[in-house]
């Protein structure tokens, strides 16, 4: 039988226990049992439609919880409604920094309320995860580098509208209604910089309005005062319904309307817009719309419809919000896992800013997720669609709006 010296044994005890250490290393929020996960959505407010991404991430997290969690570690997913105040979003951020201890935030909502709590995560080093904006100011590594963007960026997306406007309608007159903040103005400045030197010309007439109006009315008689024959719709999916109603009301009938990713859905937007009003608006997607006959016998599809008849069996097939907070739960289950027993907060950022082709269930034929340290952005490729009065149909292929990111 093997012994061992008094001192030797020391030794080899100390690297037993340093070898334990390094295997589990734990920051606030984490631990054997438990992650906590902080998120402030709005549940109430001007976006409460945006609700659904919450409560979807939430209900994704009770399902990981159920099939045994991660890596043994159960889920504690904290949600509190900031009703798309920014004021509320930090009131919330800091009840889950400071008294909740979370190990992270993931999943917040809208450009203006996180923009608000940015410089506090930052300071506190608190990953800021997979937010659901897509605005170039969250996309900065070097200032700002524990805030990570799930959402494509507004900037290609408005370069993108523009180059399909110059392919298919080179002679337009364009009327732009914005929401004023950097959300509408990251879109209008992609508009302009892919319109370039025709920018001037081409745009006859723009718009904003301000989360707290209570309706658009007036900027869309300003607009079709203008003559444009092409109506691009940079707003939040009250805004853009409310736009899309009364441009048919006032018998305005653009050549074609463009409506951004944010808002084109269904059951938010072109519901309360009136379905018949909104045939022919064009947008762009990177996910699948469940409620779709085309993908009926889709495997994800089927799988998702499970999940929304277990865990979140009260809201609609149709609001495709949902499936996008289904998508940003399973970015969120990816970085938990990839993470291991190493649940330090520099560990979450580095597995959430290496993402290599992942493909996500629900995200749409040819579209992956894939960043790097250098740019945070993960979706660089969407789908054209059109609605036909139904349904967001694909129109031709997947669009790459800019280089994917080095990997």
């Amino acid at each position: 039988m093997r012994t061992f010296k008094p001192l030797a044994l020391a030794a080899l005890c100390l690297s037993l226990a340093a070898s334990a250490h390094a295997q589990k290393k734990y920051d606030p929020g984490a631990s054997d049992t438990e992650i906590r996960i902080g998120n402030a959505s709005p549940y109430s407010g001007p976006a409460s439609a945006y609700g659904a991404i919450g409560k979807a991430i939430g209900g994704y997290m009770k399902m990981v919880n159920d099939r045994g969690g991660i890596n043994g570690r159960k889920v504690n997913f904290i949600s509190y409604d900031d009703q798309y105040s920014p004021p509320k979003t930090i009131e919330v951020t800091r009840r889950l920094v400071e008294q909740d201890e979370v190990l992270a935030l993931s999943g917040n909502v809208g450009t203006g309320p996180n923009l608000a709590v940015q410089k506090y995560l930052n300071a506190k080093k608190v990953p800021h995860l997979m937010i659901s904006v897509g605005t170039e100011k969250f996309n900065d590594p070097k200032n700002f580098p524990w805030t990570v963007p799930f959402n494509p960026s507004y900037e290609a997306e408005g370069r993108f509208f523009a180059q399909n406007i110059l392919k298919t309608r080179p002679d337009a007159k364009i009327a732009v209604l914005y929401q004023n903040d950097d959300f509408g103005k990251d879109l209008l400045k992609g508009l302009k910089n892919g319109l370039g030197d025709k920018a001037g010309k081409m745009i006859v007439a723009e718009a904003s309005y301000e989360t707290s109006d209570p309706s658009v009315d007036s900027q869309i008689v300003q607009l079709k005062s203008s003559g444009a024959n092409v109506f691009v719709n940079f707003s939040l999916a009250r805004a853009a319904a409310q736009a899309i109603r009364k441009i048919h009301d006032l018998g305005w009938r653009p050549e074609q309307q463009y409506v951004t990713y944010v808002s084109a859905y269904v059951k938010t937007t072109f519901e309360p817009a009136g379905l018949d009003k909104s045939v022919g608006v064009m947008s762009m997607r990177f996910f699948k719309d469940a409620g779709q006959s085309r993908w009926d016998n889709d495997p994800d599809t089927k799988e998702y419809k499970e999940f929304l008849k277990k865990y979140m069996p009260d809201e609609d097939i149709n609001n495709s919000l949902v499936v996008y907070g289904y998508v940003s739960g399973q970015a969120l289950e990816h970085v938990l896992r990839k993470s291991g027993d190493n649940l330090t907060r520099e560990n979450l950022l580095k597995q959430a800013t290496s993402l290599k082709d992942v493909q996500f269930k629900m995200l749409m034929p040819g579209i992956t997720a894939g960043n790097s340290p250098a740019d945070y952005f993960p979706i660089n490729t969407m789908q054209m669609v059109r609605f036909n009065g139904k349904e967001l149909e694909p129109v031709g292929e997947p669009v790459k709006l800019k280089q994917p990111a080095a990997q």
